[in-house]
């Protein structure tokens, strides 16, 4: 019998543990699943975490230690960026027009909305506060934050990618600058630990399909409690607004990308989806862009054919700056509140959204509800009331999952770009070859 595929698995545990977690919820033992189930969720989560930094501290220092030119590594990056930032723009923009067109907020009952208010009350008003914490900052400090003052304690949290990186640059510049028979071991020794971690990687994933189950289970239980009708009465509710993010979602996974592809990189993308799958599977199941980084990479360099320099460096780098799904969703968001409380955005002050979503994108941390916090800013810009994100918590972990999924496949997609510039080849074609 053939070996099922991995993503194979992945599906057969998402789909078994949602219908577990509605079991459990119809029958009244959501408790179970908290106390038996959602632990290996949780630790299925912390061992991809435990393996981002060093995986992306070992790799990248591999690859700019093996480049002889290293300007070509500041070419990579300011094209990295620059491609970030349209895929940014282009998915706010589509965000705007859907929902303009669609109107979600218009209809929305006084009485519903003030039931929202009421019921997420306090967790708005605690996502406010890091809000303001975050606007307190100087317009600096994202520069402040890329520079380590302690190399271990960067290492300690993956938010803190910025500072892995920006050090795994500089010692692998300092790896090239040194003659080669001093460098010669200690790139001999990366090299070894590349593989050591490539190898941790592969037997982490084999517990993937059971992480995933109970990630999934407990994501049910933890919604729906013991009342699985709340749960579709609340999404009932804002089931417009929910299909509007969920329409630009798509959109950018089945055809924007898809078009930057095949234009400039003449990738197939039924070979890009079928390689990035198991990434964008991980990404649905954790909510993260960091936990689903070492799948990202993995899959990214073994399955689409990217070179392990540009790798090492893009996809740490757009874990952390490249939140299309999550500015699109910014960008409904406000305007669907905007709505609700009667407001009228002029075209300029959409325009706004685009450039506070994009701002607000870069350095964001890649971990599950940080795009609420960018959400309070965007609104504190229009003069919105920051309460009003109480009106679209209820299915926001539902869809930051799918937030997450457009981030990862926009990640591997700029990847392919950047060797598709840096090597003058497709990624994908060059490894069939």
């Amino acid at each position: 019998m053939k070996k099922l595929a991995l993503h194979w698995k992945i599906i057969i545990g998402m789909g078994l543990g949602l219908i577990f977690g509605l079991m459990l919820s119809y029958t009244e033992n959501a408790g179970f699943s908290t106390d038996w189930i959602k632990p290996f969720g949780t630790i299925f989560i912390r061992l991809l975490k435990l393996i981002a930094v060093p995986l992306v501290l070992i790799s990248l220092v591999n690859g700019v230690s093996s480049m002889t030119d290293l300007s070509k590594l500041s070419k990579m990056g300011s094209r990295a960026v620059g491609i970030y930032l349209m895929t940014t723009v282009v998915a706010v923009t589509i965000g705007l027009i859907l929902v303009n067109i669609a109107e979600p907020g218009a209809g929305f009952s006084t009485e519903l909305r003030e039931t929202f208010m009421t019921k997420f009350a306090d967790t708005a008003n605690s996502k406010t506060q890091l809000a303001q914490e975050v606007q307190g900052r100087s317009p600096l400090q994202p520069l402040l934050d890329m520079v380590p003052g302690n190399i271990f304690g960067a290492m300690s949290s993956n938010k803190n990618m910025l500072q892995v990186i920006f050090f795994a640059i500089l010692f692998g510049t300092a790896l090239v600058a040194i003659p080669q028979e001093q460098s010669k071991a200690v790139k001999e020794l990366f090299a070894s630990l590349d593989k050591v971690i490539l190898k941790i990687v592969d037997l982490i994933m084999k517990f993937a399909p059971y992480g995933v189950f109970a990630l999934i289970a407990s994501l049910i239980t933890d919604f729906a409690g013991n009342d699985p009708s709340k749960a579709t009465q609340l999404l009932a509710a804002l089931g417009k607004y929910s299909f509007v993010v969920l329409i630009g979602l798509f959109t950018m996974i089945l055809l924007v990308y898809p078009t930057l592809l095949k234009v400039f990189a003449k990738v197939n993308y039924k070979e890009f989806f079928q390689g990035i799958f198991p990434a964008q599977m991980m990404a649905f199941s954790t909510s993260s862009s960091a936990a689903a980084l070492p799948v990202t990479m993995k899959q990214v360099e073994e399955e689409l054919g990217v070179s392990e320099e540009t790798t090492s460096f893009v996809l740490p780098l757009g874990a952390t700056v490249n939140m299309d799904g999550t500015c699109l969703y910014q960008g409904v968001a406000a305007v669907f509140i905007a709505q609700v409380f009667g407001y009228d955005l002029s075209l300029s002050e959409q325009l706004s959204i685009v450039v506070t979503a994009t701002l607000a994108s870069i350095g964001s941390a890649a971990v599950p509800g940080a795009g609420i916090i960018m959400l309070i800013i965007v609104l504190e810009q229009l003069g919105l009331p920051s309460a009003g994100i109480a009106l679209i918590l209820a299915p926001d972990r539902i869809l930051d999952m799918f937030r997450t999924v457009v981030n990862v496949t926009g990640d591997a997609s700029v990847a392919i770009l950047v060797d598709k510039t840096m090597n003058n080849k497709t990624p994908i074609e060059s490894d069939n070859a």
